[in-house]
């Protein structure tokens, strides 16, 4: 389907920013993984952006895909507000205590507070502040502003720092010359990339006006699923009309409600920060802990990182699927935004909160729904995006999908 493109849209582009040619995506703080997808594949619908405020150039959902895929945004600095709202009922100080047992290990004294393996996960609830910044590929820094206190990630070159000001602790590691750090998805374009992933068939994109998004014009993206049966409803990313760069994502369940996530730019400048922002030195008296000591691997910015932690679950509700099993991996069962990952544990399923006991069990029991049905009992772990069956006979069933669907899918295979 070819986009719409009058004379004014492509004399914009032209003079936004250098050819395509010589646009390359980038991968890091502010990554562009979605250019792969091809308007032959993802059923993009020709809508066209409204004439209201403010008035920018018509052009087709098709073409703002194309565009966010070739930017070549490498520098910027700003403001995010993150809120998110999977649904989850009060853990009563079990939260804090699980990321506190996170980054100090399973003995309670190894770790470091400083550790971002733990305190990322944190972004995962609530709602949270965060200055960005990012220089290409070799530096970036993001820093969570908490109350008289503030945590940073620092990458600069080949280092990687963890600070946390509240306990005056430092985590060190280093990166190989030629490894890749790892995405920090705490930025609207992080989520937009998983969005554009599952943009083929079952899906509809279109533009749904323009807004206004930290002082800049934007078009505005829809991608709404064309299945009944999962639990998102719909998807809006804002894009800025010079850059290309995601600026605002929300994310809101088919239940209706709030969003269950909303990430956007409060404040956003492309010009490249100063090269003082990536410089960080342990403060006098601080406790520094290298890589290696904490009695795990936990190399911030590596592929295998503490980066990556946060966000998986939002990635795998976002991911398109196809029937099947892919090599080391679980099951598939449905396509598109239906569809469920199947894991044979080869275990019990899950114990009751009796069985645990504590405050643990307690909130075992307030998360999970007894089912029954052809496959026989299990229970249901619900957010308002991600949910998870597990039968008691050690099967797991995983999606963005009802609670229905995970049943019917455990049916047909029992």
């Amino acid at each position: 389907m070819a986009p719409y493109e009058s004379d004014e849209t492509t004399a914009a582009s032209e003079a936004d920013g250098p050819s395509a040619g010589r646009r390359r995506a980038t991968r890091y703080i502010v990554p562009v993984a979605v250019t792969g997808v091809a308007a032959a594949t993802i059923g993009l619908v020709p809508a066209l952006a409204s004439s209201g405020s403010p008035d920018l150039p018509k052009i087709s959902a098709e073409q703002v895909v194309q565009n966010i895929a070739e930017s070549d945004t490498e520098q910027l600095s700003g403001t995010v507000r993150i809120n998110t709202d999977l649904g989850l009922p009060d853990l009563g100080g079990l939260e804090s205590g699980l990321f506190s047992g996170a980054a100090r290990g399973a003995d309670g004294g190894d770790g470091s507070a400083a550790d971002p393996s733990a305190r990322l996960t944190e972004l995962a609830t609530g709602t949270h502040t965060l200055r960005v910044a990012a220089d290409g590929p070799d530096r970036q820094k993001l820093s969570l502003l908490q109350d008289a206190a503030e945590y940073s990630v620092i990458h600069n070159g080949k280092d990687v720092w963890g600070y946390d000001s509240r306990s005056n602790e430092v985590y060190h590691s280093t990166t190989a010359e030629s490894a890749e750090p790892e995405d920090v998805p705490a930025t609207p374009k992080d989520f937009a990339e998983e969005a554009l992933k599952a943009a083929d068939d079952t899906t509809s994109v279109t533009v749904d006006g323009t807004a206004r998004v930290a002082g800049r014009d934007a078009y505005k993206l829809l991608i709404e699923p064309k299945q009944s049966g999962t639990t998102v409803g719909a998807i809006s990313i804002a894009v800025d009309a010079k850059t290309w760069t995601p600026l605002k994502f929300t994310l809101t369940p088919a239940s209706g409600g709030a969003a269950v996530l909303d990430v956007g730019f409060t404040q956003v400048s492309f010009a490249r920060p100063a090269a003082s922002t990536f410089d960080f030195t342990p403060p006098e008296g601080a406790k520094v802990t290298e890589e290696g000591e904490a009695g795990h691997d936990a190399p911030s910015a590596s592929r295998d990182g503490g980066f990556e932690h946060f966000g998986k679950g939002f990635e795998k509700g976002l991911e398109p699927g196809a029937e099947g099993e892919s090599a080391g991996g679980p099951q598939t069962i449905g396509e598109g935004w239906n569809a469920i990952a199947v894991l044979d544990t080869g275990g019990e399923g899950v114990p009751s909160g009796d069985e645990m006991g504590g405050q643990f069990g307690g909130f075992l029991d307030s998360l999970g729904d007894k089912v029954d049905g052809k496959f026989g009992s299990g229970t249901v772990f619900k957010t308002r995006l991600i949910n998870a069956l597990i039968t008691d006979d050690g099967k797991v069933y995983v999606g963005a999908v009802t609670e229905e669907a995970l049943v019917k899918a455990a049916d047909s295979q029992g």
